[in-house]
Parts: structure tokens; C-alpha cells; sequence
């Protein structure tokens, strides 16, 4: 008589994880996707006003659009947004590289990294409105610590006030920005030093590499992928740029210097006539720039090696697919 060996039937997992997904999926469709989409509509309609649940679509569906394109303050504001994200970026990402060269260096043992990388990360975890009290008091005009030290070095003869020159309002939202966000950055790029392979520093030690070849000729090829996400996320959040804007001076700052987009964007839906179709447009309109602008950066930042090899690959497949042919 054959001996029956007793099958045990596979247990499937796979619906529990789309059980614990779904509070996920449900909180997206309903806070992320269904406002984004209704945002969009929106943008080709007449709605407007506090008490308006009713909206026609207009004869003209770009009306909003042309008229936000035409506005003077939404161009103004544009350019202050990346004026101001590009005088806090490259301070941050080159602060950045900086502290990971220096904490990732095999050849010297740092002690306290974590108390280092809390104190640098801090930055970023007090809320907006405590960090543009804190610069208030710091940039403060007549009395203040920076107006104190820049007199007391006789760099300035009386009390300068920031928040009535334009550039210097600049300065002050970009380097606020700046102090948020460098340590969150120098910990995204230390982890991406992690995730290389170590034997490539080996091999390079073996070879007699000084520590600044190691970084520019090994680390920095070998961090593209991060540096393109750091990059990416920047440029994302630094186009988005709202509260400290918002919170540190208000209404835009002298000759509306410190108004960004999305501060016009708000001003535009939740004062005056609450134009929410005018709001809706220009969001959208920032929505198509970050996505041509992070497009264009990942064509920029694409590794050319690889891709010139799936190339070379697919020539060569052609090549073998006519030959047999």
C-alpha cells in the first residue's frame, strides 16, 4: 500500500496586507486625491465667495489661467520663491556635504555623532510659528542681538530694521529656511554614505586615495540616487514655501519681497473677495512647474553610463534579432 504523505495547505498573508493598507488608501482618496482633483475643476469655473456651494464652468475655461499669468504680484511672487530657494539651497546642500565628508570619514574617529546629528536635525522639528517668533526677536529693530553684534563689530553705525529692505528680508526668510533644513539634508545624505558598499573605500585606502578623492571620486558618483532625491524634495518644498513666509512678516513683506506662491495662493482664496477659482489656477499652475522642473532635473542627473549601455544593449539585440532574420 503507497504511503500517503498529507499535503498542508499554503497559508495566503496578502489580504491582511491590503487590510492594514487600507486606512492609508481611504485617508489619500479622501484628503489627498479628492482635493487635488476638486482643485483642478475648479480652476475652470466662477467659483468664488465665503458662502457659495454652486459654481459654473466658464465660457472661456482658461480665463482663470490667463488672468493669473497676467497678474503682476503672482509673477512677482514666483520670483521671489525661487530667488529665496535658491539663496537657501545651495548654502544647505553644500553645508550638507560638508558635515557628511567630515562624519564619514574612515580616517578619523569622531565622538557624540548622535548628539551632533540631534543638535544639527532640531532645527526642523519646531513648528513654523515658534521659529518666525524666535527670528522676530533676533532680527529685532531698534533692540535685537544681531543689530547689537553688527554694531558692536561697527560693521552698522545705528539700528538697521530688516523687515523694511526688501533684500535683507530675502536674506533673513532664505537663511531661516536654510536653518530648518541643513540638518535634515546632512542626515539623508550621511545615510546614503551608509548604504555604499564599504569595500569600495577598502580598495581605495589600498590605493592610496586621500580622503578628498575618496569623497569626490567614490561617494559622490556613488550618492546620485540620493542627491536626486535631495534635490527633488527641495526644489518640491522650497516652491511650496508658506509659513515661515507667512508667519515672519506679514503681507508679503516690504514691496511684497518675502511673498512667495503659495502665500499669493492664500491671499487669493482667504481674503477679499475669497477668488477660491483664481487660488485653484495658480495652483495648478505651480503644479505643471514643479512637475517640468523635476522632470528636467532627472533628465539632468540620469546616470548617461547606464543609459548609454541599454542602448548598446538594444542595438545589440536588434542586431541579433535581424541577423537571425
Amino acid at each position: 500500500m503507497p504511503h500517503k504523505t498529507k499535503q498542508h495547505k499554503g497559508v495566503s498573508y496578502a489580504k491582511y496586507g491590503y487590510l492594514f493598507s487600507l486606512p492609508f488608501i481611504i485617508i489619500f482618496l479622501v484628503f489627498m486625491l479628492y482635493p487635488t482633483l476638486f482643485t483642478a475643476v475648479i480652476g475652470f469655473t466662477d467659483f468664488k465667495g465665503v458662502a457659495t456651494t454652486t459654481f459654473n464652468f466658464l465660457e472661456h475655461p482658461f480665463d482663470n489661467f490667463v488672468s493669473i499669468f497676467n497678474n503682476k504680484t503672482f509673477r512677482t511672487s514666483l520670483l521671489n520663491t525661487v530667488i529665496i530657494w535658491v539663496m537657501n539651497f545651495i548654502p544647505q546642500i553644500g553645508l550638507a556635504l560638508l558635515l557628511t565628508a567630515w562624519f564619514t570619514n574612515r580616517s578619523r574617529k569622531i565622538h557624540g555623532q548622535g548628539a551632533f546629528k540631534v543638535l544639527f536635525y532640531l532645527p526642523n522639528i519646531i513648528t513654523a510659528a515658534t521659529v518666525a517668533i524666535l527670528y522676530s526677536a533676533i532680527f529685532g529693530y531698534p533692540v535685537g542681538p544681531i543689530n547689537d553684534l553688527l554694531q558692536s563689530l561697527h560693521i552698522i553705525s545705528k539700528p538697521f530694521d530688516f523687515s523694511t529692505s526688501p533684500w535683507a528680508a530675502k536674506l533673513v526668510v532664505a537663511f531661516i529656511q536654510f536653518w530648518q533644513w541643513y540638518g535634515y539634508t546632512t542626515i539623508i545624505l550621511i545615510s546614503g554614505v551608509l548604504g555604499i558598499n564599504p569595500e569600495l573605500f577598502e580598495a581605495a585606502e589600498i590605493d592610496g586615495a586621500t580622503p578628498r578623492q575618496t569623497f569626490f571620486q567614490i561617494t559622490l558618483p556613488c550618492m546620485r540616487t540620493i542627491l536626486v532625491f535631495t534635490l527633488i524634495t527641495s526644489l518640491i518644498g522650497g516652491l511650496n514655501m508658506f509659513d515661515i513666509p507667512k508667519l515672519y512678516i506679514w503681507n508679503g513683506g516690504p514691496a511684497n519681497a518675502t511673498m512667495t506662491t503659495s502665500v499669493f495662493i492664500y491671499a487669493q482664496a482667504f481674503s477679499g473677495s475669497y477668488l477660491y477659482n483664481k487660488a485653484a489656477a495658480a495652483s495648478m499652475i505651480m503644479f505643471v512647474i514643479i512637475a517640468i522642473l523635476s522632470a528636467f532635473t532627472f533628465f539632468l542627473m540620469r546616470d548617461r553610463t547606464e543609459v548609454r549601455a541599454k542602448r548598446a544593449m538594444k542595438r545589440m539585440e536588434k542586431l541579433s534579432k535581424e541577423a537571425a532574420a
